[in-house]
């Protein structure tokens, strides 16, 4: 039996931290460095903070000009963070919660949305897409997560070993989502394609990087060193609005987001059975796939479509 001195909290850390995506701990990391920057220029307790405290930081940041969905992953910060140490979260006190309900009504409305990169407008795309390895890589990006519906999140995670090759196409499993925290995963099929053929341009990346394992989507650098660690899901929303930018389009109206939004949108145009589409984006609920519809579709049957 060994001797060696074990950690009888590691595992129990381990487990708790994987609660959590970590793209997710990250960004609730920065959330709480924030809050408990400003209580301590405030002169007051971040651990535990008292309701009041929190309610005057949800309001300098609503009068700083952040965004309603900013200060909600704030609070959701706050939250967990004051869970974890054993403390009652102050979130959860009526008054921080109707600060939030006076936050979304005054500065709250219609969510933007972004446009959609449908089939149509990649297939513009892909002419622009440089021969360099970072080109051959982004153009890949693009196709991968439009041909997959996936989310920034889920393309960055995608690991070579996630890829099955088949004749007709290839499988991604993805293993973890952001509506599948707790790792069930589901099976992607995409198809070669003869029109945006994106299993040709993720073989011709992997080709062309030689990345045989880990990570499928990473850094490249200007001499075109392929790095070892995956990229961002900002450096993903940075490359599409590149390429958008390059066609002459408003990038500002574009984001990662756009090339999942673009399936769904392309799919319907086209006719494809709903289910299918959920088989594909992981939807459950049709309602929630209706936001993914960037269509003009309320034009087709609208009350005065036959005399005006």
């Amino acid at each position: 039996m060994s001797t060696e001195l074990v950690d009888p909290m590691a595992s129990v850390r381990a487990y708790l931290a994987a609660e959590k995506s970590s793209s997710t701990r990250r960004a609730y990391a920065s959330d709480w460095a924030d809050f408990s920057t400003w209580c301590e220029g405030a002169g007051e307790s971040a651990l535990p903070a008292e309701p009041i405290t929190v309610a005057r930081y949800l309001a300098q940041l609503a009068d700083g000009g952040r965004k309603v969905s900013t200060i909600e992953r704030r609070v959701a910060a706050i939250r967990a963070a004051h869970k974890a140490a054993g403390h009652e979260p102050p979130t959860n006190a009526e008054g921080v919660k109707a600060v939030m309900r006076g936050i979304r009504r005054t500065k709250g409305g219609k969510r933007t949305k972004k446009a959609p990169a449908t089939a149509e407008l990649i297939a513009r795309l892909l002419s622009l897409f440089p021969g360099t390895i970072a080109g051959i890589r982004d153009k890949a990006i693009v196709l991968v997560a439009f041909a997959a519906a996936l989310r920034r999140s889920e393309l960055v995670d995608l690991k070579v070993n996630d890829v099955e090759w088949r004749p007709k196409g290839i499988v991604l499993q993805i293993r973890r989502s952001k509506t599948d925290q707790e790792g069930r995963g589901r099976a992607i099929p995409v198809p070669n394609g003869s029109k945006l053929q994106p299993v040709a341009a993720l073989s011709a990346w992997l080709e062309a990087s030689g990345i045989t394992e880990g990570p499928i989507f990473r850094e490249v650098d200007r001499h075109g060193r392929v790095g070892a660690s995956a990229l961002s899901g900002r450096s993903v929303a940075r490359i599409v609005k590149r390429a958008i930018a390059a066609l002459g389009l408003d990038a500002k109206i574009y984001s990662g987001h756009s090339m999942r939004a673009g399936f769904v949108t392309t799919a319907l145009e086209n006719g494809i059975d709903l289910l299918k589409i959920m088989g594909t984006t992981g939807h459950t609920d049709v309602n929630t796939l209706r936001e993914y519809d960037r269509r003009d579709s309320g034009f087709d049957d609208a009350a005065g479509g036959g005399f005006l």
